[in-house]
């Protein structure tokens, strides 16, 4: 406030000046000019009349001649400061008016804006450091789950587009360049309420600094990192940033996961995605000989994951570099003759993986023409392509945007599933195997939600009570049954209980809880709305557990007891 203040009377200084010279000069002139009574006395004008009747008359008001009528000398003086006063205005309102329109006045008032609606969050927040296609999903996701989120981002088209995407929240968003702290720090990176910040801009060396700033400013705020480079993310972790996520490398190991141990990747794809998504039936990846267009961060990650499982593999570039260690054809692959030179008649699957979504698309057209029953895994560069690449139906379908935004969300929503999915990439395909067969029973053919519970008396009171204070044993099973039909249990499935920092994958429902657990949950989201019912409610708690409909309010209560007892004494 104080600065667009300042800012307003420095840019207004002389108009003001004018207008308080003009009122001065004719206020000294009222009171030294006398007047003339009725009687023929001589009166003078105090100070007050004076710069009275100048404030209704100078301003076009205009009462009259108060308190007495005046003599001509008066009246001439008075006539020259309304038209002096008159200029003064003009000049005061033009100068205000350009200062409205103002670009820096105007981007104070924004900014002054947007941190009084900082300030004012009480409730816990996201700062999001990047508006573009992975921004936007990850807000839309947020959105969804009843999440409070701020928007930083260096484009103000970007940011005018936050206002017309209808989310349910106020959500802040201001137009400023991330790599600069003061930005950082307007967005709330050190506001008591920050639950935490992702920096997820195009740019590394702006998520690099951002993360530099929150590890600095507030070290207890976990930050989540894009890194598209490898050097970078090895900068990013070396001074303790909580994720990082390079979505070249993310996909080089669930390309891997689909070619090693085809189960886990379908099961990491239905706990990752967006929930309520319907998943494509996605064919295993085969072995043999691929061919891999365009060597650059992309290629080398699949290159890499080719090599892990012991594949044969061609490279296309335009470029070739001598560090790539195998066969390599120059070219890029948009044509038959590069394609037919690197082994397309007899190769398995190819990597379209340029930079150029057209390019992309061109490499797997031509490619499926001349062998049509080659594996396709297409890279798509941005989300406006989505019709195009839908159009062609490639086998698997790379979309930076997308992992980035799916991996962020599961860390944001249920930190637990991190730590399940690493214990899950250990286990063997039957085991993998049975557990998306459940999902899928639960579930259906959709992403499965995922959500975390915590055995305390913040996010769970009815059952942390019953545990620390009433003593009673409560096994795993009350938390999967229905509230409203405790014989029916609820869709979803346990996937891992962490107590005293030892975990348990697929905890039996016949476990007792302790105070302290955290369990993680996959499922629909109307069993997630069920559970909590019997997490918060000690009604739908006693009734889940001992079968027992206590009804509510105290005087529903003294009945029941009092019917009770008069049951218990005529039974005697």
């Amino acid at each position: 406030m104080t600065s667009v203040l300042f800012l307003a009377l420095r840019r207004l200084r002389l108009p003001i000046i004018l207008l308080i010279a003009v009122y001065s000069i004719g206020v000294i002139g009222l009171v030294l000019i006398p007047g003339v009574d009725a009687q023929g006395r001589t009166w003078q004008m105090s100070f007050f009349h004076a710069f009275y009747f100048l404030s209704y008359t100078a301003s076009t008001i205009g009462f009259g001649e108060l308190p007495r009528p005046f003599s001509d000398a008066q009246r001439l003086w008075v006539t020259g400061i309304i038209y002096l006063s008159v200029v003064g205005w003009a000049y005061f309102l033009g100068s205000l008016l350009a200062l409205v329109q103002d670009r820096g006045f105007r981007l104070a008032l924004v900014t002054q804006r947007f941190e009084r609606e900082v300030r004012g969050l009480s409730e816990s927040f996201y700062v999001v450091c990047g508006y573009g296609e992975t921004g936007s999903l990850i807000c839309r996701a947020l959105d969804r789950m009843g999440l409070q989120f701020v928007v930083l981002d260096i484009d103000g088209t970007r940011i005018d587009e936050v206002d017309l995407q209808g989310y349910a929240r106020d959500t802040p968003a201001i137009v400023g360049d991330a790599r600069v702290v003061e930005n950082l720090v307007r967005a709330g990176i050190t506001h008591r309420a920050c639950r935490g910040v992702m920096a997820i801009t195009s740019d590394d060396q702006a998520n690099l600094a951002v993360a530099i700033a929150v590890k600095l400013l507030n070290p207890r705020t976990p930050v989540l990192c894009r890194a598209m480079s490898r050097d970078v993310a090895k900068n990013m972790a070396s001074f303790g940033t909580d994720h990082i996520i390079n979505p070249f490398q993310r996909f080089g190991e669930h390309l891997w996961l689909a070619l090693h141990a085809p189960a886990v990747y379908r099961l990491i794809s239905r706990l990752t995605g967006l929930p309520g998504t319907t998943l494509t039936a996605e064919t295993t990846p085969p072995h043999g000989h691929w061919i891999v267009c365009g060597y650059g961060r992309f290629g080398r990650e699949v290159i890499g994951c080719f090599d892990r499982e012991g594949l044969e593999a061609t490279v296309i570039d335009p470029e070739p570099q001598t560090e790539v260690g195998r066969r390599v054809v120059r070219g890029y692959g948009t044509e038959g003759g590069p394609l037919r030179e690197a082994g397309v008649e007899t190769a398995v699957g190819i990597v379209a993986g340029t930079d150029n979504d057209v390019n992309n698309l061109s490499i797997a057209v031509t490619a499926r023409e001349i062998n049509p029953k080659l594996f396709v895994v297409l890279r798509q560069n941005l989300e406006a392509n989505r019709p195009l690449f839908g159009a062609f139906s490639a086998d698997i379908t790379m979309v930076s945007a997308e992992i980035v935004a799916y991996q962020s969300l599961s860390i944001v929503a249920t930190p637990l599933l991190a730590r399940f999915l690493g214990m899950a990439g250990t286990q063997d395909e039957p085991w993998a195997s049975l557990l998306v067969a459940r999902l899928e029973e639960v579930a259906g053919p959709v992403v499965a939600a995922t959500w975390g519970v915590d055995i305390n008396a913040a996010a769970a009171p009815a059952i942390h009570r019953v545990l620390m204070f009433e003593k009673n044993d409560v096994t795993l099973d009350a938390l999967l049954r229905d509230p409203t039909l405790r014989v029916r249990e609820i869709a979803c499935v346990p996937l891992l209980l962490v107590r005293d920092g030892a975990e348990v994958l697929m905890p039996d429902a016949k476990t007792p809880l302790k105070a302290g657990d955290r369990l993680l949950f996959a499922g629909t989201n109307a069993a997630r709305d069920l559970q909590r019912m019997t997490l918060r409610n000690v009604h739908a708690r006693d009734y889940v557990i001992l079968g027992r409909d206590r009804p509510a309010g105290w005087i529903w209560q003294w009945l029941s007891r009092r019917n009770d007892d008069a049951a218990s004494t005529a039974g005697r």
